[in-house]
């Protein structure tokens, strides 16, 4: 099956994030002058496939991409298992290109579908991509660290303003379904609040933790994920559209928060979103060291004819685990990972 000669395939698909890049290079680098691969490059994640849209991916296409952030084949969040046919049109193409075996470079959705052509006979092995960090079967995912830098950064230099005007200040990161980039930088960077989605809040206590810390002369510091909700449910925060995975677009929780601390406690609160700030960018080291050991584990399993796997971060050790357990369940914060950063509220 490993011969030489043989042509693999890359895409990278849904949000992109810092060190995919990386990937890419350490997957072509390593393929291309150890083991003589040629590589397709699919362009827009599975939209590639479906649509036989491709781009040289030699050596020369990957020198100097190492510290560029977000991905040089492009991105979507096409689902080509809600296409009809989409998964024949893929399997088709990739016969008529002579792809012998493909590496898909994506989070929950795109490994899904990575599941699907595996038991349709296609040769594929998945590389882990959360910004979130939300994915089961590994300990981190690549682009993790940088958001969380980032976040980090900016709730600094939020302390500054919030002090001075004695004010609230809100800061809404990344985080759909799973706390832990607000975790983190909120942990890092002495917030005084932290707010996840596996945790609705009481708006009453967040109010209280905001008191207090008005009545010590400091002004309050709260860090939500986009995706953290109050326990009765009376902010209404969807704008109900959804995406081709049926993923409602969220938005708002940091300037329903402001409006409900200013209202309650006759306080200026203000929000700000970090938003795609924290997935541009270069990738932190520790990311970048990260998705290139991904990148080399993934061609290995190329190699060695390891369809159907993922590679994981175990400890401190690349390992493999089935694409079935990869998208089974995801990771979220546990309750004693929050109860450790709630000492520090208020």
């Amino acid at each position: 099956m490993a011969e030489e000669g043989m042509r693999v395939g890359v895409l990278t698909g849904g949000g992109d994030c810092p060190g995919l890049n990386a990937v890419i290079r350490a997957v072509v680098r390593k393929g291309v002058q150890v083991f003589g691969y040629e590589f397709v490059g699919f362009r827009s994640g599975w939209r590639g496939p479906l649509e036989g849209d491709t781009v040289a991916l030699d050596v020369p296409a990957v020198r100097g991409i190492l510290p560029r952030g977000g991905t040089i084949l492009g991105s979507s969040r096409t689902n080509p298992v809600k296409v009809d046919g989409g998964i024949e049109r893929i399997k088709d193409n990739l016969a008529g290109l002579g792809v012998d075996a493909l590496i898909a470079i994506g989070g929950e959705d795109t490994l899904g579908v990575a599941q699907h052509l595996h038991e349709n006979g296609v040769h594929v092995v998945g590389v882990p991509k959360t910004i979130d960090n939300d994915l089961n079967a590994t300990d981190y995912t690549f682009g993790f660290d940088t958001a969380v830098n980032v976040a980090m950064e900016a709730i600094d230099r939020l302390h500054t303003t919030a002090e001075s005007h004695h004010r609230a200040l809100i800061c809404e990161v990344m985080g759909r379904h799973a706390g832990w980039i607000a975790l983190h930088a909120g942990m890092a960077a002495g917030a005084n609040v932290i707010l996840i989605p596996e945790r609705p809040f009481d708006i009453e206590q967040v109010v209280e933790y905001v008191e207090s810390r008005f009545r010590t002369r400091y002004a309050p510091i709260i860090v939500v994920s986009e995706g953290a909700h109050p326990i009765d449910g009376q902010m209404q925060l969807q704008t109900g559209e959804l995406d081709a995975f049926g993923h409602v677009r969220l938005g708002g929780i940091g300037q329903r928060l402001a409006d409900e601390i200013e209202k309650r406690t006759g306080k200026e609160a203000r929000a700000t979103v970090l938003g795609h700030i924290q997935r541009g960018g270069t990738p932190s080291a520790f990311d970048r060291v990260l998705a290139t050991r991904f990148g080399l584990s993934a061609i290995d399993a190329v190699r060695e004819g390891a369809f159907g796997t993922m590679v994981a971060l175990r400890g401190t050790d690349i390992v493999r685990v089935g694409l079935e357990e990869a998208v089974k369940e995801l990771k979220t914060v546990p309750p004693e990972r929050y109860a450790e950063s709630e000492v520090f509220f208020g």
